[in-house]
């Protein structure tokens, strides 16, 4: 059903009922061999879609680990959260229906999972879902937005990362300057930036080509840049304070907190301009009582509230 995926990997014992992880649709074989099941899927709205791949963080000299991050974010989902929050209605679902696609199969090198990437993200575009990604390094924010842009047009995008992410060099510090620099997106911004691990070379490459970067005090908004052109959000865990998220590939002694990016994460999801939403550099390996994968599950099923606000109100974009 979609290219180049294996299908998810969720615990044994099924999430309770009253669960939001146990009304998830997941992709299967056993899915295309079964009508009502199939009906069920073409109802979901949203894709959920596994970036299993740390080969960038490798590359880049991070810390391995993050290819598991879709499978501990799907073990905290399956067991937090609830199907009607204490705020909504029950008759009215406070989140869109959600298809897990499973997670892509990595390739023979980093180009060609970037490949399978973009290819998947196509699929999901087809069948009009709005794809979220979950990973793994974040140079997989480069051809996962890319599918988006070739189906949107050229795009704005805001990221939360402690991280300029615009190497040259191919890893997982590259997706914002390859986004850039292919005109995939011609204006990014950036709010969570450690000025401490960062070159200045990188910043004025960043500010020149069409970058810019919130104040850490900057009140949480929509996407910046014209309302109607389309939109990508990525989170990269990294921003977060490493009291509260140990679980990534780069430790930031001086982040945000969950209260700060929260307030983020509500804004963007009820902004009409957004198209997709990605999760990264989430590595389990360092995450020993899964703290940081509960806080994904948590910015998840936020983003998910906002964008079912803005779909039961029809701001779904042009």
């Amino acid at each position: 059903m979609i290219p180049h995926t294996a299908p998810p990997v969720w615990p044994d014992k099924r999430p309770a009922p009253g669960r939001f992880a146990a009304s998830i649709v997941r992709n299967s074989p056993e899915l295309l061999e079964d009508p009502g099941a199939m009906a069920e899927a073409r109802k979901c709205r949203v894709a959920l879609l596994g970036l299993a791949d740390d080969t960038g963080v490798v590359l880049n000299h991070g810390r391995a680990g993050a290819r598991a991050g879709p499978h501990a974010f799907r073990a905290a989902l399956a067991r937090y959260g609830t199907a009607a929050p204490m705020d909504e209605p029950i008759d009215a679902p406070a989140y869109p229906r959600v298809f897990d696609a499973g997670d892509v199969v990595i390739g023979a090198d980093i180009h060609e999972t970037h490949s399978r990437v973009t290819d998947a993200v196509l699929a999901l575009l087809e069948l009009g879902m709005f794809p979220v990604g979950v990973g793994g390094g974040h140079d997989l924010t480069f051809p996962f937005v890319r599918a988006v842009a070739r189906a949107w047009g050229t795009m704005k995008g805001l990221y939360l990362d402690a991280h300029l992410d615009v190497r040259a060099e191919v890893g997982s510090g590259m997706p914002f300057r390859a986004l850039l620099a292919e005109r995939l997106v011609d204006r990014v911004s950036v709010w969570g930036l450690d000025p401490m691990v960062n070159t200045p070379e990188h910043l004025a490459w960043f500010l020149a080509n069409g970058g810019a970067v919130l104040a850490g005090d900057a009140a949480p908004a929509p996407v910046p840049g014209p309302p109607a052109q389309p939109a990508s959000v990525s989170l990269d865990l990294d921003v977060l304070d490493s009291a509260h998220a140990p679980g990534v590939s780069a430790l930031n002694p001086c982040g945000a907190t969950p209260c700060q990016v929260g307030a983020w994460i509500d804004a963007v999801s009820r902004d009409p301009a957004v198209r997709c939403f990605d999760i990264m550099e989430l590595n389990p390996s360092h995450d020993a009582d899964g703290r940081t994968a509960r806080l994904a599950a948590h910015m998840f099923l936020r983003f998910l509230r906002g964008l079912g606000e803005r779909l039961r109100e029809g701001r779904v974009g042009a």
